[in-house]
């Protein structure tokens, strides 16, 4: 399927990038271990961190959040250098590297706290007015058999996952690339987005 070049990024009237201090986006695409990839490969990406948004419980652990009861929402925190890539780049990487049709979970994960969802700063008016033009452009084109259900909210708490959860796909990498195979993400994407 040809999904035009996402989101029509020249429609965005997208500013040239500038030197700036670093700026943090976060985002839900279902395992944080696999959003984690995707970004660690940005160029201008300075540091991810895999953690938990949106929840209710202080500090929670892994096993609480991914029992479902917690409200959080396995997420990814990025810090990066607005001179060498911006909000619209990584909503591009974003948008292409999770299910937007699946509101119960991502792949082979399932349940609320693996749905997708775009945080933005409440103090950053810009990442919400781009992540919901790029929401609105992917649904007027109506690329897939199903609605877009990916979730736009403002970001109130993230916690940070545990350290093994950091970097899980460098530190482990046999078996992260066995669970992303067998998760069937690789296939669902390309089925989605094309290759």
């Amino acid at each position: 399927m040809a999904v035009r070049s996402l989101l029509l990024l020249a429609l965005l009237a997208a500013a040239p990038l500038q030197a700036s201090e670093p700026n943090v986006a976060t985002f839900a695409g279902g395992c944080f271990w696999c959003v984690e990839e995707a970004f660690d490969k940005v160029d201008g990406v300075l540091s991810t961190t895999s953690g938990y948004a949106n929840g209710t419980t202080e500090n929670p652990t892994y096993e609480q959040v991914s029992s479902g009861g917690t409200g959080y929402v396995e997420s990814l925190q990025v810090i990066y250098d607005p001179g060498r890539v911006n909000y619209e780049q990584l909503l591009e990487v974003f948008w292409h590297n999770h299910d937007p049709t699946d509101a119960n979970g991502q792949f082979c994960d399932r349940g609320k706290q693996y749905r997708p969802a775009i945080f933005y700063s409440d103090s950053d008016a810009e990442q919400q007015r781009l992540a919901e033009l790029t929401l609105k452009i992917l649904s007027d084109e109506k690329p897939f058999d199903k609605p877009i259900v990916t979730a736009i909210e403002p970001l109130r708490v993230f916690y940070p996952a545990e350290e093994r959860h950091q970097d899980y796909h460098l530190k482990n990498p046999i078996a992260y690339k066995f669970y992303k195979f067998t998760c069937g993400r690789a296939v669902r994407l390309e089925e989605l987005w094309g290759k």
